[in-house]
């Protein structure tokens, strides 16, 4: 079996075990001078995602020689200028075809080191800048014409960027390069790249129905519309989005954007919303049935009521909402809801209620993570009741745990394997974890947030039962 792997007959197999070492850039240039074989495999992994690793910009040079006779002059005549003289030598592959994930911002700060490097200039920012979208233009050129074809791209544009006219014509001509994006991330667009940014989605949305995942991390409802049209066409224009994550920046306007997503109501199971004032666009994911995940972040959804939200994973942080519509959430999910983590601001009412509904509708929460809720008997009891219960996040001080009845922690039974705490400087907790530990042996730790805050007296008392480590130790897949 060894000999087959060395030789290369089981190719396979041997991708897959190279392509989950994708971040270990050191573990890939060893095996790919293991032999023959193993380079032709590990060599393309190298070069799918250059420009996010912390490699040296060096690595720039190598694509040179895959330009074109007229663009190796031209660069040739740029660098003479500058008072160097590089020739392009050849190399054993074309790396420029290997790529697969593009982030425009990570290839100008790559490309912005390499001048540092190679030019050293010293001379104007403008002269400087001349040089380095010139090389940006170059290599995305490159990139378009050797046959590469993106599986994630990421559009994030500093203020100066452009791109030049013939970039989206040589896009036009290689569809490919577009066609299997998997993954699409847009971040801020400035005024003067909007032209660029929306030619550039517009070509995304004729060339690639692949797209499962779409990240748009900034949103301004001052953008042109047809940056907004442009967003629409992308999102009708697929077959099967699965994510969808918006960070509104407290827009409350979208524009269609969040309404276009009825064309996904048959394939949508994830929503991640951060700073998004919610209007009636938002009840276009009552209609999508195969929704699982909503992560709901610093949100407003006040005075939005017509929730029909039926998911197994459930994330509200810092977001206004009233208890009605959050109750709502939890009876419809019922016996389908598995993970929930709650953050609620100070102002939330009826914090009680919904652990009572949460008691009522969610028997089957495996994962739970509450924070300035407040330490009850309701919070007690819940726990105790959730027999399925695998990991307990309490990010409350338990200052006031004596008002709570001792007998109430004797009736937990949930197999908790990991247990986040904020701080354990009780005497009742430290007993009532360590009768838990004798009740139930499949808990293996317990992360503490105020870790050295621990006395010698309750490590002593429940160390022996549990191992007691800092919150950030804890890993939870």
């Amino acid at each position: 079996m060894a000999s087959k792997i060395h030789m290369g007959d089981m190719p396979e197999l041997m991708e897959y075990i190279l392509n989950n070492l994708n971040n270990e850039i050191c573990s890939l240039y060893s095996c790919a001078l293991v032999s023959r074989h193993w380079c032709k495999m590990a060599v393309p992994i190298l070069w799918q995602d250059p420009f996010s690793s912390d490699r040296s910009p060096l690595f720039i040079s190598k694509y040179f020689s895959s330009l074109g006779e007229d663009d190796k002059f031209i660069l040739k005549e740029c660098l003479k200028e500058r008072g160097i003289n590089e020739e392009c030598s050849n190399t054993l592959f074309d790396y420029a075809r290997f790529l697969k994930v593009l982030d425009i911002r990570s290839l100008e700060s790559k490309v912005r080191k390499w001048i540092r490097i190679t030019f050293k200039l010293i001379g104007s920012k403008l002269f400087y800048e001349t040089d380095m979208y010139y090389i940006i233009n170059l290599l995305f050129k490159l990139f378009i014409e050797s046959g590469a074809t993106l599986h994630k791209l990421v559009l994030e544009f500093s203020q100066s960027f452009e791109l030049r006219p013939e970039i989206f014509y040589i896009l036009g001509e290689n569809k490919q390069f577009f066609s299997r994006i998997q993954h699409l991330s847009l971040d801020i667009i400035y005024n003067n790249n909007i032209e660029s940014a929306t030619t550039l989605l517009r070509t995304l949305a004729k060339s690639t129905t692949k797209i499962n995942t779409i990240e748009l991390n900034y949103f301004d409802s001052d953008y042109e519309p047809h940056i907004f049209h442009a967003l629409i066409h992308i999102i009708k224009s697929q077959e099967q989005l699965r994510l969808f994550s918006i960070d509104g920046d407290d827009s409350m306007e979208f524009y269609g954007v969040i309404s276009a997503l009825e064309s996904q109501k048959n394939s949508l199971q994830e929503v991640r919303l951060d700073n998004c004032y919610f209007s009636a666009e938002f009840e276009v994911f009552n209609n999508c049935k195969d929704l699982e995940t909503l992560h709901m972040r610093y949100c407003s959804m006040k005075p939005l009521k017509l929730l029909d939200y039926k998911v197994s994973t459930l994330e509200v942080i810092e977001s206004e909402i009233d208890t009605q519509s959050m109750a709502l959430i939890f009876e419809k999910s019922g016996i389908f809801l598995q993970r929930l983590k709650l953050e609620l601001d100070e102002e939330f009412q009826n914090k009680q209620l919904l652990l009572e509904a949460l008691k009522s509708f969610c028997p089957n929460i495996t994962y739970l993570s509450i924070q300035d809720i407040g330490f009850s008997p309701q919070l007690v009891e819940l726990i105790g009741n959730l027999q399925k219960l695998k990991f307990l996040s309490l990010w409350c001080d338990i200052i006031n745990v004596n008002d709570i009845p001792e007998e109430r922690f004797n009736h937990c039974n949930a197999p908790l394997k990991k247990i986040l705490i904020y701080r354990l400087n009780n005497e009742r907790i430290s007993k009532a974890l360590v009768e838990f530990c004798m009740r139930n042996k499949a808990l293996n730790c317990v992360g503490v947030y105020k870790y050295f805050d621990l006395d010698d007296n309750t490590r002593k008392e429940v160390e022996p039962y549990v191992e007691l480590v800092p919150y950030e130790y804890i890993v939870v897949d």
